[in-house]
């Protein structure tokens, strides 16, 4: 279809953003064997070890080694590429696709995949006592918000046609492979998630199978010799290390015990000035946006004013330069640059703390207000509050740290108990599926955290799903994220700029935009020096 050559051409503007070293090009042939030592480095701990269950990165970066999805990202395209099934066929409307698995895929148990297992993953991330993140995506299909509601026993939009051929029709115009590539729509075996021991000992389709998991500190696997994909993994095993301090990870690095790792913002500054370290930096724009969510449907951010009054207040400039060592880049809306509805032209929010006064004041808070914010203790999170607090404090608003772990402050926001806090979202590669995390029809748990509410906002979004022109479609997508980024449910921060440091011995890393950390793992292979052999 012309609309998804369009989208995946836009979305290859990312690759502008991340400058490869020598070091990740294939140079030689890859050589099997050796353990991998990667890091899960945003926690201290995995939420869950069922994929459906979590969209945390720090969990994702795990799931790529045990599971995998229908499509899987492309890095050096940066665009989705089918993964699971040898070809797929559109019909001439565009919505519904049609797909022959390969005959090959083999779960970890032996069982051969099924068009049976599609049908049930999908009907299992829409279940409506779950609340799984993945909702939003499976939600696109028809008949799934249906399914959800309790007012259909299927989701009509899945049909199997034989073992290997299954179809899926979607609502709206969209390309499949921007909804289906991350772990939260899995396809995983029915026999195995509902028997006793899948939430400690997962089975999937991924190139490694579950090993050990010491809960806090490690999760590992061994080389899956029935994977698919011929030849791969080329790895006989995999250890992540499971740790959020970024000190830690930075002396593991240095000392040659993490093959890979993503870098903080001072760690970053040092590498960068480092003449062995600097070679081994891969500079990625994310499809993420930081920001500072704020609970609308509590006093005092159910008013607009107050909402933009922070937007106002804070001078982000000094925040990315001094805090973050400039390893960011300054929002101007929900979408990131690397979006294809991106409006380069829109300005950000000005630092202007006499309109933010005033606005605060219209609101009937002219003598401020308390806040408690939810922060992890991280750079990102608490660092960046911390920074904050002078400017809001210069307005009349008290800011106060709650430090809590990450899947804390994700049960704290999915449950509405926060009323402000700090995140960063994934705000790619789809700009539909994006902008419905401010829908009035989508939950919590489906990544409406704000709890925005406001049915011209759903209109415009609903316009844009039917339109089949791409041009036009795009042009209604910026105009959503202007009434959002003028609705102000978050204070707009910055666009990630992720930085992973490889070892000269690791080949095959990829620059991922839709989370760095993610690697693709059956593709990395190490050089006779590594201390993986």
């Amino acid at each position: 279809m012309y609309y998804r050559s369009v989208m995946k051409s836009a979305l290859m503007t990312a690759a502008l953003f991340a400058a490869i070293p020598a070091s990740s090009v294939w140079a030689d042939e890859p050589k099997p064997g050796g353990t991998l030592h990667l890091a899960a480095p945003y926690g201290a701990a995995l939420k869950s070890l069922d994929p459906h269950a979590t969209y945390t990165s720090q969990d994702m970066v795990v799931s790529k080694a045990f599971h995998r999805s229908l499509y899987t990202w492309d890095s050096a395209k940066n665009a989705p590429a089918l993964d699971l099934a040898e070809l797929v066929e559109t019909s001439e409307d565009g919505k519904t696709f049609t797909y022959k698995l390969f005959d090959n895929i083999y779960f970890h148990n032996g069982r051969n995949l099924t068009a049976d297992d599609v049908v049930w993953s999908y009907t299992r991330v829409m279940d409506p006592a779950k609340g799984y993140p993945g909702a939003v995506q499976v939600g696109t299909l028809v008949g799934a918000q249906e399914y959800s509601k309790g007012e259909a026993k299927e989701i009509v939009g899945i049909k199997k046609i034989d073992d290997r051929t299954f179809s899926l029709t979607f609502k709206d115009l969209l390309d499949p492979g921007t909804q289906l590539f991350e772990a939260i729509t899995a396809i995983l075996p029915k026999e195995e998630v509902e028997g006793e021991n899948f939430l400690t000992h997962p089975v999937g389709l991924g190139p490694f199978v579950f090993e050990d998991h010491v809960e806090g500190s490690k999760i590992s696997g061994k080389k899956f010799d029935k994977y698919f994909k011929q030849g791969k993994p080329y790895a006989d095993a995999v250890d992540f290390t499971i740790s959020g301090d970024n000190s830690a990870l930075d002396m593991a690095f240095r000392a040659g015990e993490l093959d890979a790792t993503v870098l903080s913002e001072n760690a970053y500054v040092l590498y960068k000035a480092d003449p062995e370290l600097s070679k081994g930096l891969i500079e990625i724009s994310e499809v993420f946006t930081r920001h500072m969510g704020m609970n609308t449907e509590r006093k005092p951010f159910d008013d607009i004013r107050v909402r933009q009054a922070i937007n106002y207040a804070v001078d982000r400039d000094i925040i990315i330069r001094k805090l973050l060592k400039d390893k960011a880049y300054k929002a101007t809306g929900w979408l990131p640059a690397t979006s294809p509805a991106f409006d380069k032209d829109r300005a950000p929010y000005p630092y202007d703390p006499a309109k933010a006064k005033e606005l605060l004041a219209a609101a009937g808070y002219a003598d401020g207000f308390e806040v408690t914010v939810s922060v992890l203790e991280a750079t990102s999170s608490l660092g960046v509050l911390e920074a904050m607090m002078p400017f809001l404090k210069e307005v009349g608003i008290t800011a106060k740290a709650k430090v809590i772990d990450s899947n804390t402050l994700v049960d704290e926001m999915d449950q509405g108990s926060a009323l402000a806090w700090f995140r960063s979202a994934g705000t790619g590669p789809d700009p539909l599926t994006t902008l419905r995390c401010f829908d009035s029809r989508v939950g919590r748990s489906g990544c409406n955290r704000s709890a925005f509410k406001d049915p011209a906002y759903d209109a415009i979004l609903d316009a844009a799903s039917a339109e089949s022109d791409p041009v036009k479609r795009i042009e209604l997508l910026k105009k959503a994220d202007a009434y959002i980024f003028e609705q102000a449910p978050v204070w707009f921060h910055n666009y990630n700029k992720a930085v992973v440091a490889i070892q000269p011995w690791i080949h095959g890393v990829d620059a991922n935009v839709t989370e760095a950390a993610i690697i693709e793992v059956d593709s990395l292979w190490l050089g006779d020096d590594a201390p993986g052999r």
